[in-house]
């Protein structure tokens, strides 16, 4: 089982050669909680484009955000992660002024989104692909969007190409697939060709070109100084595509840190053993306490001890290593371990699932 250590650190990290604003490095991390308090590292926010402070939205007796205190900053993705129910869409509203917050407050370059001027060209959202008028084309759809904020008609056709849709432009909307409808609704958010993105669930209904195209694209625009905020249910492809992450639970900021970071706080993390003599160091390993799976002949996966003690126990019995090393935890182990209790539907069933995939990872 892969646990998280509650640790936070205050790196500085640059974000690159592609800034459009001045950077003077200096970022909040927060890992964990520790006695039911956040453990945080506070610096300025001067470089925050996304700045959320003690927001709080309640429906009803319903908590859905809680206290939530975070900062999405440009030149890198950061990946919004968090169970069902964890208040993601929610907060994603609240950034872009389609929720009230109870409490607390969100601003993008430092004000309120209801207070820019031209929305679109500071902030581009894909919360809801379907929000499309399906009797119109892709680029009547796109051109009705640009003249309400003064875009002219190129920027339509650039944001057409951009997403790929060049062929089918003149289609009716109401009739496009979801990976389809996905890429239009990503071309609304960069219509207006902005400094931050806010997209949720961009990969829904994409193919596996689609997904590596997305990826391709918010890197891109990463890189070119934009503040890109993404939330994502798939861990393999926020490992790939995001840099830091914001993970919430149950309403509440469980982590706000890079993905490098978080992944450092896996503890138990397993070990790889190769040997000739696997049987013979498996059950020395078991009676010294250790956990052991075979994971092929000759084989093993150890918990409950280390690499340096497993070298030991070989060498005092004269055994053979043919490979000795502390296993990666992957990003979704981490992410699964820290939001452990902040799942709204959980099962024994769940968990044992959950088991037998971390073992197949291991063998893999």
């Amino acid at each position: 089982m892969i646990t998280v250590s509650s640790v936070h650190s205050a790196h500085d990290h640059g974000w690159g050669p592609y800034l459009r604003r001045g950077s003077t490095g200096g970022e909040r991390r927060h890992i964990g909680t520790s006695g039911g308090r956040a453990l945080r590292t506070e610096t300025p926010s001067v470089d925050a484009v996304i700045e959320a402070r003690n927001l709080v939205k309640r429906y009803g007796a319903k908590t859905a955000v809680n206290d939530l205190t975070f900062t999405v900053t440009p030149g890198h993705v950061t990946g919004f992660l968090g169970p069902n129910g964890a208040g993601k869409s929610t907060t994603m509203r609240m950034v872009v002024g389609l929720d009230r917050p109870t409490s607390g407050s969100v601003t993008v370059n430092g004000k309120r989104y209801v207070e820019h001027r031209t929305p679109l060209a500071e902030v581009g959202t894909l919360l809801e692909a379907k929000a499309i008028h399906k009797g119109r084309s892709a680029f009547d759809h796109l051109l009705a969007l640009a003249q309400s904020q003064g875009i002219g008609r190129t920027r339509v056709a650039e944001v057409i190409d951009l997403v790929g849709l060049h062929d089918v432009a003149r289609k009716r909307a109401g009739g496009f697939s979801l990976g389809m409808g996905q890429r239009l609704g990503i071309a609304s958010a960069l219509l207006g060709d902005p400094a931050t993105i806010i997209l949720d669930e961009p990969v829904n209904g994409l193919d596996p070109d689609g997904v590596l195209w997305i990826r391709t694209l918010l890197r891109g625009l990463a890189a070119e100084g934009r503040t890109v905020f993404v939330s994502s249910h798939l861990m393999s492809e926020m490992a790939l595509t995001a840099e830091k992450l914001v993970i919430v639970g149950r309403g509440r900021l469980l982590a706000d840190t890079t993905v490098e970071d978080l992944i450092a706080t896996a503890t138990d993390r397993p070990v790889a053993v190769r040997s000739p003599q696997a049987g013979e160091l498996g059950r020395l390993l078991v009676s010294a306490g250790a956990s052991v799976t075979d994971v092929e002949v000759g084989e093993l996966s150890v918990t409950g001890t280390t690499a340096e003690r497993i070298g030991e126990i070989a060498a005092e019995r004269g055994l053979v290593l043919h490979e000795l090393h502390t296993e990666k935890a992957s990003l979704e182990q981490v992410y699964m371990a820290l939001t452990r209790d902040s799942r709204e539907y959980t099962t024994d069933d769940d968990a044992a699932d959950e088991r037998a995939d971390q073992q197949q990872e291991v063998a893999a």
